[in-house]
């Protein structure tokens, strides 16, 4: 059986998305109705499980407590209305994907093992979530009734199959109800990247982005339409570009201390104990001798950044029309887009409107801004912009995220495309870009950014910081500018390189995808999230996460001097190696906890 629970609209299902006194005190409120709703599909069941799901405990919890008081309630004669399940015990558990050993010994803690599929792949863009979960001590628990709480996405055909969770638990209790609660998502009301009509369908007959029934289309006509979202934050107020640069589509959370020591972050990562984009990292400090590498770098690779700039940005004009309006991803994308009008200004005068939005793997694109850019432009001339492709995962998470809009091309165009995973692209050689070898004081003193339940609500964009106290350190203008000042001098070079690649096959190869499936098993790392292909997303590995160890493809020469310093500089060993489609890739320390650092907070040898 299947029970609808009326989960309070925008309240978190646990600590793990945020969860503020608000959020609880909403959540109190409507406990008692929802475990009403449980106790009518229970009634005359005297020994009852509520069984969670894996990380979703908090709210799974909270409705047995919940229960477990009505039904003291009822069994006292106290006056309660509706009927159901009467002085029941209440028991709660979780499946988890631990393998455990089950022993059936009165001595033994792990008596039963029910062996199931994962059922929540659609929650995991980038492959994970398959494979063998675990629920334990249910079989043979004596229990008459089980009561199993999962949110949306893993309401999924997998959850039904033959061999799945459902089958297993009514396999062994009479009596299995199922509870559905919403994903949680920032919650827009009347936006297309929602399904209004899918809540209480399977999910096999709905999509993934769900919300709570009460919001079907019959009540949404009740409610109010979103309000007006504000016009994007702009320099110098918001980053040290100029105003006419980018349009900010984020809020600013400037005065918000997120920072949080690296090795905290990576083990809350790694654990599931929170999303990367809940805090930032604190912000890398360059050496002076850092420095200076980078300025030579930049020197060194400023015409051929100029290049690739013209290139990616001839192919968008000739492809998308003579307006396009250039969307980056922030921020790695901005300093390109930022470029790609420069170009476009410098070569045929256009003034393009060039905006940067929040795109973040595992949560999808800021559907507030993609709304802001529907009502203010024709989305069929929106062209998303990123710095660089890796593996694709972020191709791929754009794709996904702009299915439920109309109009929008998901294609994203890069100035590199090392992985293949891209047709629009300026090169695809896997060299420098010296905006990856900082953060924020190449990309206008802006950090990455930020969604977190507390601080962004339903109406609001995702949120960044703007480094004000870094300005001595920024060289985001200098970047741009001996980039620019290189554009007159390869005219000639795109013209002749777009004329071949209009005519070219560019479809993706995926071959940066299929390289890091190999090195993450050859490796024994088995989770491709931990495995950061191309120059770029090394460097990221190098002065975000914590590293494990560096891959360079053999003769690889000054396009990975910076990787090797910062390598050296955090004891990081750098290994040579033969056939790897990238110049080199970054693995993030498998299995992290904070005993993987020696006491000189170097990494050591993984776990």
């Amino acid at each position: 059986m299947r029970v609808v629970l009326d989960w309070p609209d925008g309240v978190p299902d646990g600590g793990r998305h945020g969860f503020t006194p608000a959020h609880r005190a909403r959540l109190e409120s409507a406990l008692p109705g929802m475990a009403a709703a449980l106790a009518e599909r229970l009634d005359g069941a005297r020994r009852i499980l509520v069984l969670g799901f894996e990380e979703l405990m908090y709210a799974p919890l909270r409705l047995a407590e919940a229960l477990e008081q009505l039904c003291a309630t009822r069994a006292a004669g106290t006056s309660v209305s509706g009927t159901g399940a009467v002085g029941a015990e209440v028991r709660y558990s979780t499946t988890t994907r631990s393998p455990v050993l089950a022993v059936d010994d009165p001595g033994y803690a792990i008596r039963s093992r029910l062996v199931f599929p994962a059922h929540d792949t659609a929650a995991f863009p980038d492959g994970d979530g398959t494979g063998d979960r675990y629920a334990y001590n249910v079989a043979g628990g004596g229990f008459d009734a089980v009561v199993l709480v999962v949110d949306s996405l893993a309401d999924s055909p997998e959850l039904r199959a033959p061999g799945g969770l459902l089958a297993q638990l009514a396999a062994h209790i009479p009596r299995v109800v199922l509870a559905v609660v919403p994903a949680y998502v920032p919650y827009l009301p009347g936006t297309p990247s929602y399904n209004t009509a899918s809540y209480n369908t399977p999910s096999h007959e709905a999509s993934a982005h769900q919300i709570p029934a009460h919001q079907t289309p019959s009540h949404q006509a009740e409610r109010q339409e979103p309000p007006m979202l504000p016009e994007p934050l702009r320099g110098p107020a918001f980053s040290s570009y100029a105003p006419e640069d980018v349009g900010w589509l984020l809020q600013d959370l400037s005065d918000v201390e997120l920072e949080a020591p690296t090795e905290e972050r990576e083990e809350a990562i790694q654990s599931g104990g929170a999303h990367y984009a809940e805090s930032l990292p604190v912000e890398y400090q360059p050496s002076a001798e850092y420095q200076d590498l980078f300025l030579s770098a930049l020197e060194t690779s400023a015409a051929r950044i100029a290049r690739a700039v013209g290139t990616v940005t001839e192919t968008v004009l000739a492809e998308r029309g003579p307006r396009p309006v250039l969307v980056s991803l922030a921020r790695a994308g901005t300093p390109v887009g930022v470029l790609m009008r420069r170009w476009a200004q410098r070569r045929h005068g256009l003034d393009l409107p060039h905006y940067a939005v929040s795109i973040v793997r595992g949560r999808g694109i800021d559907t507030n801004a993609v709304r802001w850019l529907a009502a203010h432009h024709d989305p069929a001339d929106v062209v998303f912009v990123d710095g660089w492709t890796g593996k694709g995962a972020i191709t791929r998470e754009l794709a996904d995220a702009l299915a439920g809009f109309e109009g929008f091309d998901p294609g994203i165009a890069v100035l590199a495309d090392p992985g293949g995973c891209v047709r629009t692209y300026g090169t695809r050689e896997d060299f420098l870009i010296p905006s990856a070898c900082l953060n924020s004081t190449v990309s206008g003193l802006i950090s990455r950014t930020v969604l977190r339940a507390d601080l962004v609500g339903p109406y609001d964009f995702h949120g960044a910081k703007h480094y004000r106290e870094l300005a001595a350190a920024d060289v985001s203008a200098h970047f741009l500018d001996s980039v620019a000042a290189r554009f007159d001098e390869v005219v000639d070079a795109v013209d002749a390189e777009v004329k071949e690649l209009l005519t070219a096959d560019r479809a993706p190869t995926w071959e940066g995808w299929a390289a890091v499936e190999r090195i993450s098993e050859e490796y024994g790392i088995h989770d491709v999230n931990l495995v950061k292909p191309g120059v770029g997303e090394t460097t990221r590995v190098l002065l975000r996460r914590v590293p494990w160890k560096i891959l360079a493809r053999r003769g690889v020469g000054a396009d990975l001097d910076h990787v090797r310093l910062l390598a050296a500089q955090r004891g990081v060993p750098v290994e040579e190696t033969d056939g790897l489609p990238y110049s080199c890739v970054g693995l993030i320390h498998p299995k992290y906890t904070r005993g993987a650092t020696g006491a000189d907070g170097k990494a050591v040898t993984a776990l």
